[in-house]
């Protein structure tokens, strides 16, 4: 479905969006104060641009805030996309997202406290840097909101063949849900009794604290 959708800031981020949303055949409209930064869109984009400050209404109205589906404001400062952001939602209520990029992690409480949809780069990307340093075994398949619950694959090694996932979650103090098990390439829904085997995929849904708890669950392994 051909949707319009308009990106405020067009640093790295905002024009690698902008065109994303273009080859996938949206309407977009891109808005930054400086005319220059429009140089950063692939030479391919075909959409829109709109040079002027996001916080006056004529920019927005020149952007056609009035008909957009979605808006994603992204520029370098948090406190100017808190800014941005809410007056979106105030005076542009038919707007179904309003997305603010959050750089500063300690900023985050600010953005929150707008009641706004926030994306932090920076915290995503460190909790999977960490994931990864950690224990590649586990991978994020799929993040909702800022990375506080997510879906992830795990590995079953050798040390839990013929546990039950019951066995498994001991311990995990409910925050871990199993989505999917996965063996020899067909997926199932578990019970608590199924018995795992090595080279299982268990597809869990998991809050950071369970998360912690399954790594450790695996590292007892038969020791527990």
């Amino acid at each position: 479905m051909n949707m319009n959708f308009i990106v405020i800031g067009c640093g790295r981020v905002g024009a690698e969006l902008s065109y994303r949303l273009f080859k996938n055949g949206h309407q977009v409209v891109v808005v930054d104060s400086k005319k220059d930064a429009f140089n950063r869109i692939h030479s391919d984009f075909r959409g829109r641009t709109v040079e002027g400050e996001a916080l006056s209404m004529d920019t927005l109205t020149r952007a056609g805030m009035d008909k957009a589906d979605g808006v994603a404001v992204v520029t370098n400062s948090d406190t100017m996309n808190a800014v941005i952001g809410h007056t979106i939602r105030t005076h542009y209520p038919q707007v179904k997202q309003v997305l603010v990029r959050n750089y500063d992690p300690a900023m985050r409480e600010m953005l929150e406290a707008f009641g706004l949809q926030i994306v932090s780069s920076t915290a995503w990307g460190a909790e999977r840097l960490q994931e990864l340093l950690i224990d590649p075994s586990f991978r994020a398949v799929f993040s909702a909101g800022n990375g506080e619950v997510e879906l992830y694959e795990m590995y079953i090694t050798e040390k839990w063949n013929g546990r039950s996932i019951a066995a498994l979650l001991e311990g995990c103090k409910n925050a871990v849900i199993v989505a999917a098990l996965t063996r020899a390439g067909r997926a199932e829904l578990p019970a608590s009794d199924t018995l795992l085997k090595s080279g299982d995929v268990l597809t869990v849904s998991t809050t950071l604290e369970g998360v912690t708890a399954l790594r450790g669950r695996l590292q007892e392994g038969t020791e527990a």
